[in-house]
């Protein structure tokens, strides 16, 4: 039996778990395993898909549903949190919410379960307002929301300010023979409000982990929302992300992805601007070896005149590795004005590593700023001699080389503790201690 099928034959008794639910979730959830019946996962004969394949990935037997609760102590848990800074916490294991490792709140902000938001009728003009209603209606956002039940759900009100950063973490303990994940998170950030989040999804062994996770995030006018991404997982863990967000009037949203794990990560980041005067945000740094895939699919939509939006994209890809960058900027005849910048610069350290860049501008104004652009190269020789020549061993300056070569992307962290975690990522990665600040 093919996942697919799997997945179908499983519905009925998803169902029949969650029965007690409301009206507006069981028909979502009819309408969207439909699409999924007919639409199936995504294939190389979709333009998006060109560059990954997740043949492979699909080959394994994965559990739907979890077969027992498993628990874990936060000695398990403690590299991957950030600990220095505080914090609320939601964290799942094995899609199951953990209490004894979260801090939620609901005083001035909501930090709390999708599962409470989805079934409390306090909760329900915002999901009626804001649920499935910018994620894309295809087969893998469709699996998503016939399936989903747990995740984070973050409601930051007018003029509010969240106190604190917000850490969402996923954790796959691989005690299932291989697992599938799909969590939904959904962030809503009204007018004149401000927050900070890090998310996280780590499996914890090398059993296979599929993750297909989806966020709709919603930006009211002059909402600020800083947003980062750290994926550095177990070798046999895949994550298929895909991120939603639209943004109103006067709005600043800033994404960072930093990818250097995992067996196969799909990124999938998708911005509408719906109002004047918008910035938006898109970086990101991706250091990987071995057979490892990351894929970058970029979408920022402006609709409205006067907008900004910025991409840039850092890539280091060592042995067999294959990076794909497919980053597509649309301006709409209205949207005049519009300054927009694209850039994916990437380095291969050898002959076997492979990256597919793909910049795109679909534009239909004819008073805007837009450029975008990619390089593909190797470390600089003479830059390499200089340093050698200074006495620094050939490793460590192809280290701080490379460094050096992401570290713009680094900058605009506004987290000081967690710049200091993405610098030991990179000096791990790269295998040297390079003398940072650690």
């Amino acid at each position: 039996m093919s996942l697919k099928e799997k997945l179908l034959s499983s519905f009925i008794a998803f169902e029949n778990q969650i029965s007690m639910e409301s009206n507006l979730m069981a028909n979502l959830r009819g309408e969207a395993i439909k699409v999924f019946e007919n639409e199936g996962f995504p294939t190389k004969k979709n333009e998006d898909w060109k560059y990954t394949s997740l043949t492979k990935v699909l080959k394994e037997d994965f559990s739907v549903f979890a077969n027992t609760e498993n628990t874990i102590e936060y000695k398990d848990v403690q590299p991957y949190l950030i600990q220095d800074i505080d914090s609320y916490k939601i964290v799942f294991v094995d899609g199951q919410y953990a209490s004894h490792l979260s801090k939620t709140t609901h005083e001035a902000i909501d930090v709390c379960l999708m599962s409470s938001a989805l079934n409390k009728s306090k909760y329900q003009a915002v999901i009626e307002n804001y649920f499935n209603k910018i994620a894309e209606k295809n087969g893998l956002n469709a699996l998503n929301t016939a399936f989903c039940h747990e995740g984070a759900y973050i409601h930051i009100k007018r003029n509010k300010l969240s106190d604190r950063p917000i850490q969402i973490i996923h954790f796959s303990t691989g005690k299932e023979t291989a697992m599938l994940l799909q969590p939904r998170n959904l962030i809503v950030v009204d007018e004149n409000a401000h927050v900070q989040i890090i998310e996280r999804h780590q499996s914890l062994s090398e059993n296979p982990t599929l993750t297909n996770s989806v966020t709709e995030i919603f930006a009211g006018k002059r909402a600020v929302i800083d947003y980062y991404k750290v994926q550095n997982d177990k070798s046999e863990a895949s994550l298929i992300d895909n991120t939603f967000i639209e943004q109103h009037k006067e709005s600043n949203v800033a994404v960072h992805t930093f990818s250097f794990g995992g067996k196969l990560t799909r990124n999938n980041l998708n911005f509408y601007q719906k109002g004047q005067r918008i910035d938006s945000t898109l970086k990101g740094v991706t250091i990987i070896g071995n057979k490892q895939h990351v894929d970058h699919n970029t979408l920022v939509h402006h609709i409205e005149p006067n907008c900004e939006s910025h991409q840039d994209y850092k890539g280091i890809f060592g042995d067999s590795a294959v990076g794909v960058f497919n980053g597509k900027v649309v301006v709409e005849k209205e949207a005049q004005k519009t300054n927009a910048f694209q850039a994916n610069n990437n380095l291969l350290v050898n002959d076997k590593a492979t990256i597919n860049t793909k910049p795109q501008l679909e534009i239909f104004a004819d008073d805007v700023k837009c450029s975008h652009g990619c390089t593909i190269g190797q470390l600089d020789e003479n830059a390499m001699f200089y340093l050698r020549a200074r006495g620094i061993p050939e490793k460590e300056a192809k280290a701080l080389l490379m460094y050096a070569f992401a570290n713009n992307v680094l900058e605009s962290v506004k987290i000081p503790q967690l710049k200091n975690r993405i610098n030991k990522l990179i000096a791990q990665k790269l295998g040297v201690n390079i003398g940072f600040d650690l």
